[in-house]
């Protein structure tokens, strides 16, 4: 009888892989960092040989952390960074290039030109995104563009095209499998998400050849069958989600109007809207959540760039901290009569603004101004940011219930910035006993496809709460906070009105 489930969460940063028991909880875990490359301003790239190596080295780890072997496993699932992209040869499984990051703004200037041209709308009502260079499409046609012979091999099919967990699949397969799930799908700017289908009309604007594209299954589906030369042995692969899609199962977050919001590299909130595509009046994404027996649920979708990241630079471009945990201590001993916002826009603004070209901004600055003033800011940005969210997605999306805001990533160990984003939104903030909802996610499509695991309602009744933050500011003070905020974004905005 296997015993677990082992999950591959695939993130912007690092490789982890995280072995699951019966009961959802995390048996042992393997985490490996990777380098960042950015060979121009606002162009962020990865080495997919690198991505691939420390994928496996945690595989091995976490096995070996839990006294497991691959027999041990019932199934494997997949988690990943969304919308970044790799092209490789399917001869020889080499990518042509770095994996282009999500973050990447190098394809400002083509979103540009097919927005005056007057393709966003169409774009929107097929894709549910928006024309901005966060997404697949306009990378996969730059690669082609811009990489020697890639077009050509492209159209005589010698080349695949694959966000992290197409790559990932292929690899673990042996080559065998070229897939996807729908939720990764749902990012890449080129699949309908009403008719579940890669759409004709913007391969052809975006002049990508379909033959470049993985299939697309559910959810949680047979995806094939490890090769056994990688871990010693054998075992299906059933479960793939994109890595703010699997958290918000994770967050047994399946019955429509409730909400998650992860705090990783970036910040994504996101919204179930049940088995209705919901059309933003408010510049947020409708996306696919999960797909289980070929039915999609949809939602919808807030993303930050810069979350955990303006942590980092606190770390690595200050220097004023040696830990991330140290920002929320510093934070809280900060001088509350000095008012200092961060607009964290290092590769421009996400939603509800949509700007790739503006860039951060530090305003309020005094004479007495430090660390701790700056170690406050950059933790109040991302608070700031999630009330701009969660105030479009209110208005895009009435319930009658209460919202309540279910957190998970790196940055909610902070009680101070639970309690602050809390205070700052108005609303209760929940903080699940599970810190890995991520990789939960993926272990549970993996696991439910195999029998493994329960249904849905049954994983729900599993969530546990280890904390709910609930505000405790005065109205009008956070009322004026975020006055200053939204003068701040303004102020760094390229197309402000």
């Amino acid at each position: 009888m296997s015993r677990y489930v082992l999950a591959i969460d695939q993130g912007t940063t690092s490789s982890r892989a995280i072995v699951f028991d019966k009961d959802y909880t995390p048996v042992a875990t393997g985490q490996r960092e990777f380098t960042q490359h950015y060979p121009a301003s606002g162009w962020v790239e990865h080495d997919p040989e690198e991505i691939w190596d420390t994928t496996i080295a945690t595989c091995k780890e976490a096995l070996a952390k839990a006294s497991a072997t691959i027999a041990d496993i019932a199934a494997i699932g997949i988690t990943n960074q969304r919308e970044t992209v790799v092209i490789w040869n399917r001869e020889t499984g080499k990518p042509i290039h770095n994996a282009i990051v999500w973050q990447d703004r190098r394809t400002s200037d083509l979103c540009m030109a097919l927005k005056e041209r007057g393709l966003e709308n169409l774009f929107t009502e097929k894709t549910g995104l928006l024309l901005d260079p966060y997404f697949s499409g306009t990378k996969i046609s730059w690669l082609l563009d811009n990489i020697e012979g890639a077009r050509s091999d492209a159209e005589a099919g010698k080349l695949a095209f694959g966000t992290i967990d197409s790559f990932l699949l292929w690899r673990l397969t042996g080559g065998k499998v070229h897939a996807t799930d729908a939720t990764n799908a749902s990012r890449t700017l080129v699949y309908d998400i009403h008719k579940g289908e890669w759409s004709d009309e913007l391969l052809k604007i975006l002049d990508i050849p379909i033959s470049l594209l993985p299939e697309v299954r559910d959810s949680s589906a047979d995806f094939g069958v490890l090769d056994p030369s990688l871990l010693g042995g054998s075992v299906k692969i059933t479960g793939i989600a994109g890595d703010q899609q699997s958290a918000t199962i994770g967050q047994a977050c399946f019955t429509p109007g409730m909400m998650k919001s992860t705090y990783g590299t970036g910040c994504f909130a996101v919204l179930n809207t049940g088995d209705t595509p919901v059309a933003s009046q408010n510049r947020l994404l409708t996306t696919i959540a999960y797909q289980l027996d070929g039915k999609p649920t949809y939602a919808l979708e807030g993303s930050i760039f810069i979350a955990g990241a303006a942590v980092q630079w606190l770390r690595d471009g200050l220097g004023i901290i040696k830990e991330a945990a140290q920002s929320g201590e510093l934070a809280a001993k900060a001088d509350p009569e000095q008012s200092v916002i961060m607009v964290p826009a290092f590769v421009g603004i996400g939603a509800p603004y949509w700007d790739s070209k503006c860039r951060g901004a530090i305003f309020g600055i005094t004479r007495a101004t430090g660390p701790k003033e700056f170690a406050k800011a950059a933790l109040e940005s991302v608070c700031f940011q999630t009330r701009d969210l969660l105030t479009a997605i209110q208005a895009d999306f009435e319930t009658e219930h209460e919202t309540v805001l279910r957190v998970d990533g790196g940055m909610v160990a902070s009680d101070w910035t639970m309690q602050r984003l809390a205070d700052i939104l108005g609303v209760p903030v929940d903080r699940p006993k599970s810190a890995e909802t991520t990789a939960l996610g993926a272990a549970y499509l993996a696991g439910l496809y195999v029998g493994f695991y329960p249904s849905p309602d049954e994983f729900a009744k599993s969530w546990r709460r280890d904390r709910q933050f609930s505000p405790q500011m005065p109205e009008a003070e956070r009322d004026v906070a975020y006055a200053l905020w939204q003068d701040a974004v303004h102020r760094t905005l390229t197309n402000r009105k």
